[in-house]
């Protein structure tokens, strides 16, 4: 399901168009264009779909960042992945969504209720392997003993997605970082204090990072 939050906004317009004009965005390349959806805007931390209802969609975020997780039994929360512009997610094996998904921030979602034709299978193909190589890669970061590398993995692969050389925005908070690399917000905070201190990033802002010595980022992953 989707826009079950009351402030989400259901619009049958063409893509690119949104109240949130303002937002920061690359434009994705489009995902199915003869296959018919709708786009829905989210504020920060509205709910997109829920843990245990029918998946019947796939998304694909226009703007924003969006976050998937799971409460674990002792309450704590684990994010298992994050998705920028571009990006399709909604994937399920049994028909039934087994994370929760929220917006990160102001964000817009294009939602695809129809199921893959044959024009657009291959897209459809595409996307969940990319999906499922994205979750490959994340269980070989959190897998990591040391926080540093785990954070500069997590830098690296968001420079990656971002298609940037340098600059790496961050739409999720530390806390959120944490979640989804099993590190407190102290460890992470403290990481990029690390890394700024050693001249390895340079810390614009809290949701700007510039990366300064990329190779030596790269060299805790190897």
């Amino acid at each position: 399901m989707f826009a079950q939050a009351a402030t989400a906004q259901t619009l049958n317009i063409p893509f690119g168009a949104g109240r949130h004009r303002a937002e920061p965005r690359r434009t994705p390349a489009s995902f199915s264009p003869d296959q018919p959806h709708q786009v829905v805007f989210y504020d920060a931390n509205e709910e997109i779909y829920a843990q245990g209802e029918q998946a019947s969609a796939l998304y694909q975020v226009e703007f924003g960042a969006v976050r998937l997780y799971r409460l674990l039994a002792d309450g704590r929360r684990q994010i298992s992945a994050f998705h920028i512009a571009g990006e399709v997610f909604g994937f399920e094996a049994d028909g039934q969504h087994h994370f929760f998904a929220e917006a990160v921030g102001h964000a817009g979602i294009r939602v695809f209720r129809q199921p893959a034709s044959e024009t657009n299978w291959r897209q459809t193909l595409d996307a969940a392997l990319a999906a499922l190589v994205r979750a490959q890669e994340h269980l070989l970061v959190i897998g990591r003993q040391n926080a540093a590398e785990r954070v500069a993995a997590f830098l690296l692969d968001m420079m990656e997605r971002q298609n940037s050389d340098r600059e790496v925005q961050l739409a999720m908070s530390r806390t959120d970082i944490g979640d989804y690399l099993g590190l407190t917000i102290e460890t992470v905070s403290r990481t990029f204090s690390k890394f700024k201190s050693r001249g390895l990033v340079r810390l614009a802002n809290t949701r700007t990072v510039e990366v300064i010595d990329v190779g030596a980022l790269r060299a805790m992953c190897d």
